[in-house]
């Protein structure tokens, strides 16, 4: 039977507003947005102010819910097709729970709060959607994607289009206005620069920023910038001069919202964001060596339509993963790893894996959190040797990785934990607090990991694996290359258990 095209809808909840995008998408990945809707509604303000949505924002978000329903089944748009997602304010407020599950019995609609780490993820596939190949410079030298939503920031880091970190950071629209209401405009920029000069120290570790050549700035503030300054890159994306981006701010920064409104024709809950969001860019722009402004005009709601359409695209998973691992290794780097060691011991993973996949049952997904585990067993070394497994899941529990969420990050950190020493117990309460299936994940994970960590336990990377052979109960791994054992043969007497318990295997060298 003809794949057919199917029409489906994103609705976003942000701190200001209620946003839509109704799209068809075709059967090949492609996608066309056919109709866009935004509503105000105060849910930041409440949130940022008393640490919860209001009973009148409750209701009015409900109201614009059953409006946007109305809407969409005139469209006839089955309720499976819409997708919900909420942003900063929901993530924040303490009756998110009560919020989620009003919103379900309400209209029947699913609500997915998404974390920082996440709507990372979907921006950075509406950025590389939009950018297309049409900037050659995107993959070649340093990039910084940048988006300040009404609660937070979200921000990217990339060295030679590689990710190097993202970060979700505290700093919104709503709390920059907050401050303004309190203080003078002078103070007001003070309170920025500050906030942007104590952030700015922490990511420049990661990446120095007068290493950074482009400057990427998505969503509703590049579009009204884009159409003020920018020329075309082309039917999604905008770019600017540096300095013709620093001089629209200059012009615009003094504006009143009431100017805002009439000179740049944008509604009244955007114009109170818009100058605050400037200047932060303004000021991040400033600290970069960036000589292009590039103006994605596009949100996280096509990026939600991307993954939608895209579905399991073997090459777009492919460059995330190869993203998610990037990433890892940057995380790595900072806490000084031994990378050839740990690089070493990740490929003899992903021999160990791809040899047991009738045994171990694991997806792709799976053997990318591996890989990461891998990358950076050893972190808790920065610490200390002694114990450094369990300080390298401290380390990764008050981390981030592009492209993981919070649960798979609390995986790892288990498979780092118990990569060496004691297997899992019942007196382990980060263990047993994972899910049934996620123990089993980190069983498995760490087997191997200690397997393959064993082979490189003089951190010489003389062991390599040429072929895997399985003998009744022994898995044999035939070594190239290899002269002196005696420290990997001790390695694996001493790693060896928990995998002959998982796998059924003991596991030699010849």
């Amino acid at each position: 039977m003809e794949a057919k095209n199917r029409f489906t809808a994103v609705l976003e909840i942000g701190s200001t507003g209620i946003r839509l995008v109704l799209a068809e998408i075709f059967p090949d990945g492609r996608w066309q947005a056919l109709d866009r809707a935004s509503k105000p509604v105060a849910l930041g303000r409440d949130v940022f102010t008393t640490g919860q949505v209001s009973r009148e924002s409750f209701l009015e978000c409900i109201s614009l819910l059953k409006n946007f329903m109305e809407f969409l089944q005139g469209w006839g748009i089955m309720e499976s097709d819409i997708h919900v997602i909420a942003t900063s304010a929901l993530r924040a407020a303490r009756n998110r729970d009560v919020f989620v599950d009003r919103v379900g019995q309400e209209t029947g609609l699913k609500l997915n709060i998404v974390e920082g780490i996440e709507e990372n993820r979907l921006m950075y596939l509406a950025v590389r959607y939009a950018i297309r190949n049409d900037l050659p410079l995107f993959s070649r030298a340093n990039s910084m994607i940048l988006e300040i939503g009404g609660g937070s920031t979200e921000i990217m880091l990339l060295r030679r289009g590689q990710m190097v970190a993202a970060h979700s950071l505290q700093l919104g629209t709503i709390l920059i206005d907050q401050a303004s209401r309190i203080w003078s405009s002078r103070v007001h920029e003070r309170y920025v620069s500050e906030n942007i000069r104590n952030y700015s120290g922490m990511l420049s570790s990661e990446l120095d920023f007068a290493h950074v050549r482009t400057f990427i700035i998505p969503g509703f503030d590049a579009g009204i910038s884009a159409m003020q300054i920018g020329r075309n890159l082309n039917e999604h994306c905008m770019i600017v001069s540096r300095e013709a981006f620093s001089d629209f701010v200059k012009t615009v920064q003094d504006y009143t919202i009431e100017e805002c409104m009439l000179r740049l024709a944008i509604p009244y809950w955007e114009a109170e964001s818009f100058i605050p969001a400037l200047l932060v860019y303004k000021l991040l722009l400033d600290r970069t060596g960036a000589s292009q402004v590039v103006l994605p005009r596009v949100s996280i709601r096509e990026g939600k339509l991307i993954d939608l359409a895209r579905g399991v695209d073997p090459a777009l998973q492919e460059e995330f993963f190869s993203q998610i691992l990037a990433s890892a290794i940057n995380l790595g780097r900072r806490y000084h790893i031994d990378e050839r060691h740990c690089r070493h011991v990740s490929r003899l993973c992903m021999v160990l894996f791809d040899a047991l996949l009738k045994e171990h049952g694991m997806n792709r997904r799976e053997r990318m959190m591996l890989e990461v585990a891998a990358m950076i067993h050893e972190i808790g070394k920065f610490i200390s040797n002694s114990g450094h497994n369990t300080h390298g899941q401290y380390i990764l529990a008050n981390s981030e990785i592009f492209g993981l969420r919070r649960e798979e990050l609390d995986i790892i950190g288990n498979v780092i934990r118990y990569h060496r020493g004691d297997a899992p117990s019942s007196a382990d309460i980060y263990y047993i607090a994972l899910q049934r299936e996620e123990r089993v994940l980190v069983l498995k994970m760490a087997a191997i990991l200690r397997v393959a960590d064993s082979l490189d336990r003089g951190h010489s990377q003389q062991v390599l694996i040429g072929t895997v052979e399985k003998k009744s109960e022994t898995l044999v791994l035939h070594t190239e290359g290899a002269r002196d054992l005696s420290m990997e043969l001790m390695g694996l007497e001493e790693k060896g258990n928990m995998f002959q318990d998982v796998f059924g295997y003991r596991a030699v060298i010849n």
